[in-house]
């Protein structure tokens, strides 16, 4: 039975004969870009210095790409690790997480004495948050998380209808953290991001995680965006070299890879959506829209819970997230990465022979 806080991800447990195929952990399927690679290999050997306590290089790569002042940037190991920093800085008493999502968000906030509200979204509204009802479910908070795309749901809420969101919980004395790690993977980010109003709102707290995009889990490299006074107070609390050579390099030669970025986008969408029709074809199956690089399943009508699925899947050497351990879902929940096409079918076929066993 997956344990509460547990990921996708965790190939190491796979104990099969064959090579394990993940689609438990949401990363980009092209893998590393080949700018990204050589730029690792040509610096292997600065790995014997320290880095650079300030990440001074990578923040104004960062700035330049996402059109940030540098000094309201602060890379992370990962973008988990600034969703800690934050609720430790700030000491929230109460945090509102709208439901089902993300379950670091809980820990973290848990981690600082923060009590948990959750705000539970509808699943016979695909999950759609509605702002109005998290504002009200959030009243007594200090402070909000969204998911901008939401994982595991992949809802996404536009930019002119969060801002207004935002503003009316500062006016409250609230702050919201947005996640937009997933963001990266669609073509229009500039429709849902706000990041601009986090580099200017104290009240705003924006994570990016380049983990996902770029495929750089082992290496682990995010950011937050806050106005620099929040930026210094943070950065005063980190470990002095909490990100390591070779991801600040990592980092700075992804935001290059341009081609990668657009082949990148048009794959995820392209798949996404021909991987939900299939999966949708298969009798009790519900597949929630796809917005990002993943697929958020219902599989209650096929009288299999998502823990048996995944243990006969993990058996053909496939992983898939059982989400049974998300607040706000049921037994009945999967998760699939998008990968490639091929990966995708056998997937698909491998998925179809598992739940056909199951009614015979």
């Amino acid at each position: 039975m997956i344990r509460p806080f547990e990921h996708g991800g965790n190939i190491y447990r796979h104990t099969g004969d064959r090579p394990v195929l993940d689609y438990s952990a949401n990363i980009n399927p092209l893998g590393l870009a080949g700018g990204v690679r050589a730029a690792i290999a040509a610096h292997l050997d600065d790995v014997v210095h320290y880095p650079d306590p300030d990440c001074m290089a990578l923040r104004e790569a960062l700035s330049r790409f996402y059109r940030i002042p540098a000094d309201a940037i602060i890379p992370g190991n990962g973008a988990a690790e600034l969703l800690y920093l934050y609720f430790h800085y700030f000491h929230f008493h109460r945090v509102c997480i709208p439901v089902p999502a993300f379950s670091e968000y809980e820990r973290a906030a848990r981690s600082a004495g923060s009590e948990i509200v959750y705000a539970y979204l509808d699943p016979d509204k695909a999950f759609q948050p509605d702002l109005a009802a998290i504002e009200r479910q959030a009243e007594g908070a200090d402070c909000i998380v969204l998911g901008n795309p939401n994982n595991p749901t992949g809802n996404l809420i536009r930019r002119q209808e969060l801002i207004p969101f935002i503003e009316r919980a500062a006016s409250r004395g609230q702050c919201v953290i947005v996640d937009e790690s997933f963001l990266d993977f669609r073509n229009d980010r500039t429709a849902f991001t706000v990041a601009d109003l986090a580099s200017r709102s104290g009240h705003v707290f924006v994570i990016h995680s380049l983990t996902k995009f770029y495929a750089l889990p082992g290496l682990r490299l995010g950011f937050g965006i806050a106005p620099a006074t929040v930026i210094q107070g943070l950065m005063e609390q980190t470990d002095v070299w909490h990100v390591n050579t070779l991801a600040q390099i990592a980092g700075i030669a992804a935001l290059r890879e341009t081609e990668y970025q657009q082949i990148s986008c048009k794959m995820v969408a392209e798949e996404g959506e021909r991987m939900r029709q299939e999966l949708s074809r298969i009798s009790g199956v519900t597949v929630c829209p796809p917005s990002v690089n993943f697929l958020l399943c219902h599989i209650r009508e096929t009288g299999m819970t998502a823990a048996v699925l995944a243990g006969q899947m993990q058996e053909q050497g496939i992983l898939i997230r059982d989400c049974s351990n998300y607040p706000g879902l049921t037994p009945y929940y999967i998760r699939l990465a998008v990968r490639g096409r091929e990966e995708n079918d056998y997937v698909v076929r491998t998925m179809k022979v598992c739940l056909k066993n199951k009614s015979e």
